[in-house]
């Protein structure tokens, strides 16, 4: 979606919030009394959250319930079919502004911010402390950190898929080198591009590279960047960490020449390294974690190199599932979160039917996920499938704020600025700085 969408749907939430107050006093109409079947509302999209083709969109909610129906005799659940994920968040956002919000929703991590400060979610601190059978220590923490908002839990994830980085495994056995270890660095990442970067047919045109796709994100994340304060009045750009960042961008991009790789080059197999979200590696495997021959080569995923001053770490996107505020259902739609969410038995087919990961540690570190990563790869990867793990558990929880996004787009500008300018990098930092938290400032007084 672009920026005019995404900001479209933020002046449809914050129409919705106005209306919020008059409808905890109206009602929602919908009942909830004894003596006949009580109904829930669930809000979901019909295709894919990664963005890929799947025949199985429903198929996880479906089975979500029939279970729930099941053990709560009396309850159904209903959802409305047919809505495309790139109309639902707006979908969503009119529902509240009719009176007709379901129950029950799942939230994009980008519009989950925007959201929680409307005052459209139900904070789930009580349901959390009272409820004996849920514990959060079964979740991957930074997975939870994503449903997070002004120290409250205002959703549960649902699924999620870390940011890694994939490696063209044809190149780099070619040129007689080894997949990268899971700690490797960046003095690795750029040892090896380098390397690999050459004219391999002799015309004098450079036609393999090293990378492509790695951004100022991906540095600033494995190096131990944070932009922003929690509530989004500050830019923390003058960072030395920002220019270690910065610096080892440059140098990479120095050693293409000018060229500007493209994932065609990566596709095409020119290309050594390329950072993935793991839902897009997932959608071309039968199971995950598993070699797949692409445009003939061998490709496979580790973890991303980490800066001199951070982590093998890359960002997390994470789909939530959150209730509305003022359901008049609260006990039975905590049920269906809880099961979506926790269940063990629900949480498993993520594997099947999704492209995405379970947010529970167990499942995706299970004896079944492991068999499937041995039958689909031939060998005893349990190591690359506990890297997997790792690499949820610490990825960097996306951040938000009331325009959020705006800020990241002036910080996109400020790193291109810096990059392609040949002024002092620390000098430009304290520039751009200044403007961003100007920026931010004329957003908190709008």
């Amino acid at each position: 979606m672009d920026k005019t969408g995404k900001k479209n749907i933020r002046y449809f939430f914050a129409g919705a919030g106005l209306l919020l107050a008059a409808l905890a006093l109206m009602g929602s109409g919908r009942r909830s009394g004894t003596g006949r079947e009580d109904v829930i509302t669930v809000g979901v999209f019909s295709d894919s959250y990664w963005e890929v083709q799947n025949g199985y969109s429903y198929r996880i909610l479906e089975d979500a319930i029939a279970l729930f129906e099941e053990r709560r005799e009396g309850v159904r659940v209903e959802y409305v079919s047919g809505i495309l994920k790139e109309d639902y968040p707006e979908w969503l956002a009119e529902q509240m502004i009719l009176g007709k919000t379901p129950d029950v929703f799942l939230v994009f991590g980008g519009n989950f911010h925007d959201m929680a400060e409307i005052g459209a979610l139900k904070d789930l601190g009580d349901f959390m402390g009272q409820d004996g059978s849920f514990s959060t220590g079964e979740f991957y923490s930074s997975a939870l950190a994503c449903g997070e908002y002004a120290g409250k839990q205002y959703a549960l994830p649902y699924e999620c898929a870390p940011k890694l980085m994939f490696v063209n495994k044809t190149i780099l056995d070619a040129e007689g080198i080894g997949i990268p270890e899971e700690d490797w660095t960046w003095e690795e990442f750029y040892g090896i591009c380098k390397a690999v970067t050459k004219d391999t047919d002799g015309n004098g045109t450079l036609d393999q590279f090293g990378s492509v796709g790695y951004t100022w994100s991906e540095a600033f994340d494995s190096n131990g960047v944070e932009l922003f304060d929690q509530n989004g009045t500050e830019c923390y750009l003058t960072d030395e960490r920002v220019r270690e960042a910065i610096v080892f961008l440059e140098k990479l991009e120095g050693l293409y020449g000018g060229y500007h790789v493209t994932d065609r080059d990566f596709d095409l197999g020119r290309v050594a390294f390329k950072p993935m979200l793991f839902s897009q590696y997932r959608a071309y495997k039968p199971y995950p974690l598993s070699i797949k021959k692409y445009s003939g080569f061998e490709w496979e995923c580790i973890s991303m190199p980490s800066g001199s001053s951070g982590e093998n770490i890359g960002k997390l996107d994470t789909l939530l599932v959150a209730m509305w505020e003022n359901t008049p259902n609260e006990t039975y739609a905590w049920e269906f979160m809880k099961l979506l969410t926790s269940e063990e038995q629900i949480q498993s087919e993520i594997f099947t039917y999704s492209e995405g990961v379970s947010v529970l540690r167990k499942v995706t570190e299970s004896d079944e996920t492991l068999k499937r990563l041995i039958d689909s790869s031939g060998e005893g990867s349990g190591l690359r499938l506990k890297a997997l793990s790792d690499a949820v558990e610490h990825a960097v929880a996306a951040s938000g704020f009331r325009n959020y996004g705006e800020a990241v787009a002036e910080v996109d500008k400020a790193v291109n600025s810096i990059m392609d300018g040949n002024a002092n990098i620390s000098m430009e930092q304290i520039i751009w700085n200044r403007e961003i938290n100007n920026f931010l400032k004329e957003q908190r007084e709008r």
